[in-house]
């Protein structure tokens, strides 16, 4: 049950990005660096290796290690995805 479950949230993340993709007439390197509209959600986790988060006494909060790549992905998934990544 818990994997059909991972499965879904999986095949709907996936089903976004492509969606948004496609309405906003953007495009995102694929695994050989050519542009593409239809990322598989594996490789979009896989760029999201790398970002850390800088706690600075405890209160402040800093992303570091965000790429062009990566803030693709994070303005066509939408503003809460912003604030958070931001």
């Amino acid at each position: 049950m818990v994997l059909t479950l991972c499965l879904m949230v999986y095949a709907a993340i996936q089903h976004r990005i492509r969606l948004e993709f496609k309405k906003q007439s953007r495009f995102f390197p694929d695994m050989k660096r050519k542009p593409c509209q239809t990322p598989t959600a594996r490789w979009v986790f896989f760029c999201f290796q790398g970002i850390n988060v800088l706690l600075v006494v405890g209160h402040e909060k800093h992303v570091v290690g965000l790429q062009e790549r990566q803030l693709t992905i994070i303005s066509i998934l939408g503003r809460l995805y912003q604030e958070i990544y931001s």
